[in-house]
């Protein structure tokens, strides 16, 4: 219930309708006795600034930003952390004394969920998060990064700025670790094969597995993270940046989930 004390947050998007967000940073704040509140922002990309100044003058402590947003965001911050200024990818919002911070969650909890280290690594898609995604790879030690999308020009500037490489659409070769940034979910962007590590960011709100992550289960893949799991690492460290206490991961985990 809101008080007049209560703390507000947001998810920055268009469209926002379908995020489990505001579900799951809502459950957080309740499972850490906070009065503090998640709430969807639809912004079209024009009013961008206004929504990210309106942060400030409303006393939001911060927000989250999705697609499309996550990469014009950038020039509406006052400060980036090093991760976003390599990445060029902005998922997290912190407002403090009146500045915006900028930081992005998104590859941490990519590498944080699987083993990048050495692996021969697949990042799909061109938008904001797979610049996140491709930036944390190398940092995590990935023996070879390549990025395939449907926009060939996008994916040469993304691979130019994390230092990787381009894989021509569809993408082929021999990849031990596929990350799927796309928002294709009834189709898997790719045929997955046994032994592949297999992440997708994408998920369907209602708890159905994607087309790529039910594929890649009857692959017989070694690992499957799917977005729901991305959702709540990534969440989990933005509510952290927030509120600046541990995030209650097992709360989040089952607001999505529906357990």
């Amino acid at each position: 219930m809101l008080s007049a004390t209560t703390r507000l947050v947001g998810i920055v998007g268009d469209p926002v309708s379908h995020s489990l967000s505001p579900r799951m940073q809502n459950a957080a704040f309740a499972a850490a006795g906070l009065d503090w509140a998640y709430v969807p922002l639809p912004v079209r990309a024009e009013r961008l600034g206004d929504a990210v100044r309106g942060l400030v003058a409303l006393g939001f402590a911060g927000a989250n930003v999705t697609i499309p947003h996550k990469s014009a965001v950038l020039a509406r911050c006052d400060e980036l952390d090093e991760v976003a200024r390599r990445a060029q990818s902005v998922n997290t919002l912190v407002v403090r004394d009146g500045r915006v911070h900028g930081s992005s969650t998104d590859g941490l909890a990519i590498t944080g969920a699987v083993e990048a280290r050495g692996a021969r690594a697949l990042v799909l898609g061109a938008g904001g998060a797979a610049r996140a995604a491709a930036a944390a790879l190398v940092d995590a030690g990935a023996a070879a990064v390549a990025v395939a999308a449907r926009r060939p020009g996008q994916a040469r500037e993304l691979a130019r700025l994390a230092g990787c490489d381009t894989e021509a659409w569809p993408p082929a070769g021999d990849w031990t670790l596929v990350v799927n940034t796309t928002p294709l979910k009834e189709e898997p962007p790719l045929e997955p094969r046994p032994g592949q590590t297999i992440v997708d960011l994408a998920y369907l709100p209602d708890g159905r597995e994607t087309a790529l992550v039910a594929a890649a289960r009857a692959a017989g893949c070694a690992t499957v993270v799917d977005g729901l799991e991305i959702l709540v690492r990534q969440g989990a460290a933005s509510f952290e940046r927030w509120t600046g206490v541990p995030a209650p991961v097992e709360a989040m985990r089952g607001a999505v989930r529906g357990v």
